[in-house]
Order: structure tokens, then sequence, then C-alpha cells
């Protein structure tokens, strides 16, 4: 069996997600995880499927062909993933006011540690109090064993308070 990450984006319409599910099925693919959502107009999503090795070239080919119906797939063979082990597994919960940079500021410490984003969330929502946007985000995390988890939170603070979010560690 071929494992494969599928890319797709396509115009927001019904119907998106049994053409994608019966074009991998007519060629024996099993659907095995995957992430979508309607993001500004667009139907984008990420997912994994394991079809027969006898089979992988043709639907690749099969889902570059629903392109030209506005469903646009990109498929890439995936490799053996690195191995967790040394790693301990967290979540990360971040809300506050709304305003460029908080990603990045975040994820820059984050690399700092050798910090692996594995999953992540993001909204905007409105404020309970108020009108104002809030940003909110959550991830999960792959933290190596030897980050001292302490030291990890101090650090986040500190940038905390310049971006004017709260978050928590858990």
């Amino acid at each position: 069996m071929t494992s494969l990450v599928l890319t797709v984006i396509a115009p927001d319409q019904p119907g998106l997600v049994e053409q994608l599910s019966q074009t991998i099925a007519a060629h024996e693919g099993n659907w095995l995880e995957s992430s979508m959502s309607r993001l500004a107009g667009k139907f984008a999503g990420i997912l994994i499927v394991s079809v027969p090795d006898a089979q992988t070239e043709a639907l690749t080919n099969a889902l570059a062909g629903l392109e030209s119906q506005g469903l646009k797939v990109i498929a890439e063979r995936s490799s053996e993933p690195d191995s967790d082990v040394g790693c301990n597994s967290i979540s990360l919960s971040l809300v506050g006011s709304d305003h460029p940079g908080i990603v990045r500021d975040i994820s820059h410490v984050l690399s700092g540690y050798k910090i692996n984003v594995e999953r992540l969330g993001t909204e905007l929502i409105s404020g309970s109090m108020s009108a104002e946007k809030l940003f909110k985000a959550d991830a999960d995390l792959m933290v190596p064993a030897n980050v001292d988890l302490d030291d990890l939170q101090q650090s986040l603070e500190e940038i905390a308070s310049d971006l004017m979010v709260d978050i928590t560690l858990n």
C-alpha cells in the first residue's frame, strides 16, 4: 500500500467531498484522516489516503483530472514519520486582541525550542463584553524531552504581555 497526503482547494459548493471520495474509492483507496474547512468562500482541506501500489499512479492522475471540474488536488507520497520517542505531547491555548504577528511571534519561540506543531487551529471570535475581535488559537505540540517546560512557559509569558494575549500550556 502507498500512503498519499492530499491537499485540496476549490470554490465552495455542495458535492466536493463526494466527488473526491468517489474518485478515491474508484481506485481502491481508503480515506484515513482529514481536516477540511470552508475558508473565505473556498473549500480547503488535507487528507491521508492509502491506495494499493498498483493503483497509485491511476489515482494521482484521476485526482489531477478533477481540476477541470474546479477541484485542485495535490498528491504527495508520504514518507515514514520521524519518531516522536523522547517527546512530550502538550497543548497550547491562546486568546487575545487580534492583530498581525501573533502566530509569527509564538511560532518563533516554539521553533527556538525545536518544538513541532502537530496541529494548529485558529479563529476570530467576538469578545463577550465588547464587539472587539479576539484571536483564538489551539495547538498540539511535540516538545523534546530535554525542554524545561517551566522555561518554555516563562518564554511564552514574556511575549504574551507584549502581544496582549493569554497563553496556557497543558
